[in-house]
């Protein structure tokens, strides 16, 4: 049988993985592209590069596909004029410039109510924004307006002609009722915002499409309530499956519809996870990650009271807070790189247990973890993750492949390969491997992260000063 497609289409390049109906990855591509800083917390990029590398990528597996499916980077803006032709370069869901135009918007809706309809309050990284950004700014483009799209979505209009998008990636726009799984005339109305810029709106299974973390999760297993997705990569995810619309009443946890229809999913978002090691490593210590965590593996949970605090690009859950900045507490004479590098893999593991928290207050009731990123790679970083969270974790065969697998297995049921979510992921995903948490590391990490939970509100008034 020919293969399954799946693109995702990311910050960094466009990832392309063809996949058997039995979920062997058969050939993987990747092509990169630009990223555009012109101000200060300012990204931007050209979505023909989009096209360009998705077209490359595909020409590469060099397989004829029974069927594509689509994933990418959330929230981005592509405006379009009347012949589907961008008006400027894509913003990104990283960029910071509406600040303003989120308090306009939460000013406008109301908080309480935009929580109650969007599942989420207004982040500089949402779509919404970004467009009453354009109409304050640069309103000879906002008023050439005709369509609006996200990321994954214009190569999917490129690939077919289609203006669509699916609910789970309409949801990040908080243009969209989330619970109604449609666009919201209240939010519309309110920002004075024209509905017929914005695509018809499917399920992800009926057009084979999904943002990255609904992929990503779908392509881990997680189609139901029960595994989570933990996500060890630059940023840290951890990810449930919701049976009905549940926001979290500070909307401190992302409530998105799933990918599978009729679910829904909650996510918490820490912004440096494994990117923090990565900074120890180039900024402080240099040395190999092997050697590092070779040296982090000498000392014994808790690091004789070493903290470490990883917000060092402010953070988004618990605390949406972007003045919020790294720390180190607790150092001794004692305390080497190792010691280091080891507050950092437990920082971290503690500051996804955060999002665990706020999700059980959401009835969730986690059995076991699925996790993927670069920082599943260490056995060791995934022990500690595993004690602090009180969970095992799994990895699966394709963990590696990420959000290209989910849409991959979305394609398939798009494209009647598959009857639905479940059987894809059946049919697909493997597990290959079980971490179980250490059950005296599990009662040292219990009294850890107590202290940890202080740190945040200890060191708030220096980072306000």
């Amino acid at each position: 049988m020919r293969p399954l497609v799946g693109l995702d289409v990311g910050t960094t390049g466009v990832k392309a993985v063809a996949v058997s109906e039995t979920g062997d990855v058969v050939a993987r591509a990747e092509r990169g592209y630009p990223l555009s800083t012109p101000a200060p917390g300012w990204s931007e990029q050209d979505p023909e590069d989009w096209w360009a590398a998705a077209q490359a990528a595909l020409d590469d597996l060099g397989v004829e596909p029974a069927a594509i499916g689509l994933s990418g980077q959330m929230h981005g803006l592509v405006a379009l004029d009347g012949h589907d032709r961008p008006l400027r370069p894509a913003i990104l869901w990283n960029d910071q410039r509406t600040g303003a135009e989120c308090a306009e918007i939460e000013k406008r809706v109301g908080l309480e109510r935009l929580i109650e309809l969007t599942g989420n309050r207004a982040l500089t990284g949402f779509t919404a924004p970004k467009l009453l950004w354009l109409r304050r700014h640069e309103p000879d483009v906002f008023a050439r307006i005709r369509r609006v799209l996200l990321p994954k979505d214009y190569v999917r209009l490129r690939l077919t002609g289609e203006h669509a998008i699916d609910a789970a990636d309409a949801s990040g726009t908080l243009l969209f009722d989330v619970r109604r799984r449609a666009w919201s005339d209240d939010v519309l109305a309110a920002l004075d915002l024209p509905a017929s810029w914005l695509p018809p709106v499917y399920e992800s299974t009926a057009i084979g499409g999904a943002g990255d973390q609904a992929a990503g999760a779908l392509g881990m297993g997680i189609d139901r309530p029960g595994p989570l997705s933990v996500v060890l990569g630059t940023s840290g995810v951890v990810f449930a499956v919701l049976p009905a619309y549940r926001p979290e009443p500070e909307a401190r946890l992302h409530v998105f519809c799933h990918a599978v229809p009729g679910t829904w999913h909650a996510m918490g978002v820490m912004l440096s996870a494994a990117g923090s090691l990565r900074w120890l490593r180039d900024q402080v210590v240099g040395e190999s990650y092997d050697e590092l965590i070779r040296e982090a593996s000498h000392w014994p949970p808790g690091t004789e009271g070493l903290f470490f605090q990883p917000y060092l690009a402010g953070e988004r859950t618990p605390h949406a807070d972007p003045n919020a900045r790294g720390a180190f507490v607790g150092l001794s004479l004692r305390h080497e790189r190792g010691a280091l590098v080891r507050a950092v893999l437990e920082g971290v593991a503690y500051g996804l247990r955060d999002s665990l928290e706020l999700l059980r207050g959401l009835e969730v009731e986690a059995a076991v973890g699925r996790v993927s990123g670069g920082g599943a790679r260490s056995e060791l970083w995934l022990r500690i993750v595993a004690s602090v969270l009180a969970l095992p974790l799994e990895r699966t065969a394709a963990s590696e492949e990420g959000a290209a697998f989910g849409a991959a297995l979305l394609g398939g049921v798009a494209g009647d390969v598959f009857a639905d979510a479940a059987e894809a992921v059946a049919a697909c995903v493997r597990v290959t491997e079980r971490i179980e948490p250490d059950p005296a590391w599990q009662e040292a990490y219990a009294g850890g992260y107590v202290r940890f939970r202080e740190l945040y509100p200890a060191l708030r008034p220096l980072e306000e000063s």
